[in-house]
């Protein structure tokens, strides 16, 4: 199931052989996770890159004692401490499913070897490094500029709808950087 996702969005960035798909395939291996679990705790090094096939999960650090979301994701997409595995360095991040999850990972060691192995996974490399450029980018520029009630309304539109309907109200208000309060209001001036 989950490796057909992953191969048939791989296959939208870039051409690759029938050789080269049976390599990449064979370089992620199938996790299960339960509600709750952590994939990463903070301190430990981040030693695989999931594909999320199904589930929720969410990244986030702790500050003064309080836990702040910095990313969600669902189905068919990626998700690790992206410092730590680029660096293989203790990750300040924690890594968290919120429900039940099924996950494909490679590990930074497979990684290099496809980059060596396959010359097109190289630009799926590039382009999700990018792609997590811009979407860093893109949020930082949001939590700064814009008004609550404007990021609500962007997280909806931008959003899936796996992650807008079954992530709990504390972790969107922590991740649009708002208080739980602020994000009830929003949501009752919308509704």
């Amino acid at each position: 199931m989950g490796i057909d996702n992953l191969i048939a969005l791989i296959s939208t960035y870039a051409r690759f052989s029938e050789t080269d798909i049976a390599i990449i395939k064979s370089k992620f291996t199938q996790h299960k996770f339960k509600q709750k679990e952590y994939i990463l705790e903070e301190g430990q090094v981040s030693t695989h890159l999931h594909f999320i096939a199904i589930g929720l999960v969410r990244i986030f650090y702790v500050k003064d004692g309080k836990e702040i979301t910095s990313y969600l994701s669902s189905d068919n997409g990626f998700v690790s401490s992206y410092s730590s595995f680029i660096n293989q360095s203790k990750s300040y991040e924690y890594i968290q499913c919120l429900e039940k999850s099924q996950t494909l990972a490679i590990t930074y060691k497979d990684m290099q070897e496809l980059y060596e192995a396959v010359p097109q996974w190289e630009r799926i490399g590039r382009f999700f490094s990018e792609q997590n450029v811009l979407c860093l980018a893109d949020r930082l520029l949001k939590l700064q500029s814009i008004l609550a009630k404007e990021k609500y309304l962007e997280f909806l539109k931008t959003s899936s709808e796996k992650i807008v309907q079954r992530t709990p109200l504390i972790h969107i208000a922590s991740y649009l950087g708002i208080t739980p309060e602020s994000l009830s209001r929003i949501r009752s001036e919308i509704s």
